[in-house]
């Protein structure tokens, strides 16, 4: 009788298996969206809560802000990365690091879209800052806001500063996590900070190509001796990219697919390598907002 009954059944589950694996994706990893080509459904915005994001007020247009000194280059199209160099000016590095100092506390991990944390050294070793929203951090705040052109319903997450001691270091992770409902973390800054007589370090891109002349961007990147050789082909696809650690500069990166799906780049799985030798100080400028 049971064998009739799986006999039976076997069409069945060939017929719908598409059906029977989507449904079982969900259950059992709800975050893994990557692959998904249908609309996501959408809900309405949640509450904006002011403790982790930098909303705008009245007086913002009152601010004397430093001019824009920074150039930009366009690493990648698909996803959109870009490198900005003097992103933050040694006068903005220098009240961030002085505003940070004495509040730094342990970093943690978030799990269930921010609903809990614990701390695991193994996987981030680091101190964070969550600074004040003082004049020249809402300088930058509002220059993160304008390079994204002002995008509909995207706030700035209050900025953090992180400090990396030797040994200090992230492991690979994505800054998106399901853009459940529509609303996610769409972008993200790291802004270098500090990291002088620094060894390591480095945010690495393992999945990330870079198309073109890869000798041009060795000021910016890690190369070694790859491209000593004259006859390095510039329009040669690599994969896989470290950004150096260069107080003042920055890159920036979207997080999402804005093909209506609510997908994440799968691109944008990054980490902090290790410190070797001296201390790293970046900042993180997080995007909050609508997926588009």
């Amino acid at each position: 009788m049971f064998r009739i009954f799986v006999i039976a059944t076997l069409p069945l589950l060939f017929v719908f298996s598409s059906e029977i694996f989507s449904f079982l994706s969900g259950v059992l990893c709800p975050s893994c969206n990557c692959n998904s080509t249908k609309p996501m459904a959408r809900i309405p915005r949640p509450q904006l809560r002011p403790e982790f994001l930098a909303l705008e007020n009245g007086t913002d247009a009152t601010l004397e802000c430093e001019e824009d000194g920074y150039r930009m280059h366009v690493f990648s199209r698909e996803p959109l990365v870009v490198y900005f160099e003097d992103f933050v000016s040694a006068k903005e590095r220098e009240h961030l690091l002085d505003v940070s100092e004495k509040i730094y506390m342990p970093s943690t991990i978030t799990h269930n879209g921010g609903k809990t944390s614990d701390r695991n050294t193994k996987v981030r070793d680091s101190e964070v800052a969550l600074v004040p929203r003082t004049e020249e951090v809402r300088c930058i705040e509002r220059r993160a806001r304008a390079v994204q052109g002002w995008r509909e319903e995207v706030w700035i997450e209050r900025l953090r500063v992180q400090k990396y001691n030797p040994g200090g270091h992230y492991s690979h992770h994505f800054d998106w996590s399901s853009g459940r409902g529509g609303w996610g973390r769409v972008s993200s800054f790291m802004v270098w900070v500090d990291g002088e007589e620094l060894e390591g370090g480095g945010t690495e891109f393992p999945r990330l190509e870079l198309r073109g002349d890869r000798k041009k961007w060795c000021k910016f990147i890690e190369c070694g001796d790859e491209v000593v050789s004259e006859d390095v082909k510039t329009a040669e696809v690599r994969k896989g990219v470290v950004f150096k650690v260069i107080p003042g500069n920055a890159v920036y990166w979207e997080n999402f697919k804005s093909d209506g799906t609510g997908r994440g780049y799968n691109e944008t799985w990054h980490a902090g390598l290790p410190v070797k030798k001296g201390i790293k100080i970046g900042l993180n400028i997080w995007s909050y907002g609508r997926i588009d």
